[in-house]
């Protein structure tokens, strides 16, 4: 991949496995200071998911420092740290979120899950769309994909859409990777 210049907000689409993880950090490779936020969160018992984050952490710079948070709006907001930031990545942020809103069942969706995650991706997408950060963001493109089977595996995929689709606005440039290719969607601006 061309080295491609960081901008203050970038936003990398893709399948899983696609590459997409490696090629946000390609765009911020020459800086030596990054904030690399992993919202997965480590799994107790999970041996699979654990070498997966090995090896993200692996591949990452020395210099670069890691926050294993799902607060974005507050990292995003934060003046006082001058480096570029690389979130990977937002399907893992709205996991949680909807882990924490319960929105997995159908009737607490319905009763109060629903708005409670749409107010949390509305204030994220703000915060997105206010920093003063150089930012990259990963987020998973499911709406190619194969239709979920369950009512709460077609609100993640819905939610999903609809948080990319605000974020790629008050982004600058969106690519989309695919078999590690990297495709521009939103061209940069500016």
């Amino acid at each position: 991949m061309a080295t491609l210049p960081a901008l203050p907000r970038t936003l990398l689409l893709g399948g899983a496995r696609s590459g997409k993880s490696t090629r946000a950090e390609q765009l911020l490779a020459d800086r030596p200071d990054v904030l690399y936020v992993a919202t997965g969160g480590t799994r107790d018992g999970d041996a699979e998911w654990a070498q997966r984050v090995a090896l993200h952490r692996e591949r990452r710079p020395a210099s670069w420092r890691t926050a294993e948070t799902c607060d974005l709006e507050a990292v995003l907001a934060d003046t006082a740290d001058p480096a570029p930031v690389l979130i990977d990545c937002l399907a893992l942020w709205l996991t949680s979120v909807m882990d924490e809103c319960d929105a997995w069942d159908d009737e607490a969706w319905a009763a109060r899950g629903e708005a409670a995650v749409q107010r949390r991706c509305e204030a994220l997408a703000r915060a997105w769309e206010t920093t003063g950060r150089t930012v990259v963001a990963v987020s998973n493109e499911v709406g190619m994909g194969v239709v979920p089977a369950t009512a709460a595996g077609r609100r993640f995929r819905d939610t999903l859409g609809r948080l990319n689709m605000a974020v790629a606005d008050a982004s600058e440039r969106v690519l989309l990777v695919v078999a590690g290719q990297v495709l521009t969607v939103k061209p940069a601006t500016g």
